[in-house]
């Protein structure tokens, strides 16, 4: 990870924290991972050498940004979802300029129809999109983790606790599956095959 990178993402993060705080309306924030976050996702693909990624909720690029510049190390190929075209072509823009678009699929859409048409399995999947609707996405998830070592993180477990505890005690009850919660930026709810 090189200086110009970091430097950049710091830049950019801070333009995002100053957009969000202008906004009335939760939707309309861009609501980026931070970068504690988003630095530990990253240590996670080049430890685990992640080939396949998937991310829900691409937003502006930020995570994705992160999870790209590890993936080119690991040789991986990143697939992001998000539905609103505007913050795709954000995404794009900023991977273009850091040299990173080679290596992410940007897809524009819902990620349950995306999900419930889709055979491929990935070793790394972040998910961090709209809580209401991650117990209907883990029908979809479970089965699309490498097994024995694909890892799916959820981000705002813990600044959004009641809004995932649901989910997380959905998975928590499937025995084929080990869960731990880091206090991690907003927290980081970590599922992996047994």
């Amino acid at each position: 990870m090189n200086l110009v990178f970091q430097q950049r993402m710091q830049t950019l993060y801070q333009q995002f924290i100053a957009f969000d705080a202008l906004q009335t309306e939760r939707t309309q924030r861009y609501r980026n991972i931070e970068p504690e976050s988003a630095l530990f996702l990253a240590m996670q693909i080049r430890v685990q050498q992640s080939k396949k990624i998937l991310e829900i909720g691409t937003s502006t690029g930020y995570s994705t940004l992160w999870l790209a510049n590890a993936a080119q190390e690991t040789q991986g190929q990143i697939t992001t979802l998000e539905i609103e075209p505007d913050r795709t072509a954000q995404a794009q823009q900023y991977a273009q300029e850091l040299g990173l678009d080679h290596v992410i699929d940007f897809r524009i859409g819902d990620a349950q129809a995306f999900l419930n048409n889709n055979l491929n399995h990935y070793d790394f999947i972040l998910l961090d999109a709209e809580r209401d609707a991650y117990v209907d996405y883990w029908n979809n998830l479970q089965h699309m983790l490498v097994p024995k070592r694909g890892i799916l993180i959820v981000d705002n477990v813990i600044s959004h606790a009641a809004e995932v505890q649901e989910f997380i005690a959905l998975v928590q009850s499937d025995a084929r599956f080990i869960t731990t919660t880091l206090s991690v930026g907003a927290g980081l709810f970590l599922v992996c095959c047994r």
